[in-house]
């Protein structure tokens, strides 16, 4: 699925209607979801990182199916990791900023290595420049194991267990309660399709803008795409943050970004496996093996250090301010040295 060309300012516009319209729909197609799940008993927990947390990254997954069937593996990659790398130097951060985050020593120990060791696996697979769909497979399969596992986890280390929410499991013959999932069910299938057609929109403003620009499809995916896509997340967290629903902020983007590594890139892949070229190039910049995943791989592993309480290991953390100010600088410093390696000033 190829692009015709668009003027400069059509790809503008396509651009910011469809991140208009990716942000409005995953709102909808997550506030939908979330109501069918408490309606079928599921627990909080679940609801906070796989209905919420994925449901914030289904723009991620519309916008890298898209960029990889059109044949655009920069863009599609760039998109699944940068968010990856936002949602933590800047969701986070910010999340920090406003009110420090407790950590329990089960997101410490588990979740920030977890998801370290996830990107390394993505490193490893991406090694040589292309990713058939065995290996695609592979991240779906770890995506499948690791998911149940760690929801396991969670509420054995808690003791929850999945309830149905009050006065909704148990009304569901009353009129009232039909008419509140039915309007669910609908926001579950206009935020859907909505996501698709914006997807495609933004995908195609994407690949003409930076072309207009002469940057290349990897700095709009990481940046532009990226942050785009990620607003859900953004606007998720700082509302759980206000609130001091800790759990809440890091469950979201530990969802999200097990969301985006493994299945955002293992479905993406899969319906398009990324070839290497016909001078036997390879399909990607070599700066997501180089640079991109290991800084994903180090942030990650900042969960860790910064979440763990260092005097008592087994108590609970806290990531304080001046932590959250360490992830946006990196951030910042970050995306100075993508545009100057970009630019080939580096």
């Amino acid at each position: 699925m190829g692009y015709s060309d668009i003027s400069l300012g059509l790809s503008i516009a396509f651009m910011v209607v469809g991140l208009v319209a990716l942000v409005w729909s995953s709102d909808v197609f997550v506030a939908g979801s979330s109501v069918l799940a408490k309606a079928l008993g599921i627990s909080p927990f679940v609801i906070g990182m796989v209905i919420i947390g994925f449901g914030t990254s289904a723009p991620e997954l519309c916008v890298s199916v898209m960029s990889g069937l059109s044949g655009h593996a920069d863009l599609s990659l760039g998109n699944a990791y940068g968010s990856c790398s936002f949602n933590i130097a800047v969701i986070l951060g910010v999340s920090a900023l406003i009110l420090p985050l407790v950590t329990k020593p089960a997101i410490s120990f588990v979740a920030g290595p977890g998801l370290a060791a996830i990107t390394l696996f993505s490193l490893w697979l991406l090694r040589d420049g292309i990713c058939s769909r065995v290996e695609a497979g592979m991240l779906l399969v770890a995506f499948a194991v690791l998911l149940p596992l760690y929801c396991w986890f969670d509420q054995k280390t808690n003791g929850a267990s999945a309830a149905p929410e009050a006065g909704v499991a148990d009304a569901t013959g009353g009129t009232a309660c039909g008419r509140k999932l039915l309007k669910a069910f609908v926001q579950v299938v206009v935020g859907l399709l909505v996501l698709v057609g914006s997807a495609h929109i933004l995908v195609w403003g994407a690949v003409d803008f930076a072309k207009f620009v002469g940057v290349s499809d990897l700095v709009i995916g990481l940046t532009i795409i990226a942050v785009g896509t990620s607003l859900p997340e953004l606007a998720s967290a700082i509302a759980s943050a206000r609130r001091g629903e800790h759990e809440f902020v890091l469950g979201n983007i530990i969802g999200s970004n097990l969301f985006n590594t493994l299945a955002v890139v293992g479905i993406a892949t899969f319906l398009s496996p990324f070839k290497a070229t016909a001078d036997g190039s390879p399909a990607f910049s070599p700066y997501i093996l180089t640079r991109d995943l290991p800084v994903m791989a180090v942030l990650s592993l900042s969960i860790f250090a910064f979440g763990i309480n260092w005097r008592r290991p087994t108590q609970a953390g806290r990531i304080i301010r001046w932590e959250g100010v360490l992830w946006v600088l990196s951030f910042v410093a970050y995306s100075v040295l993508m545009f100057l390696q970009e630019t080939g000033r580096w």
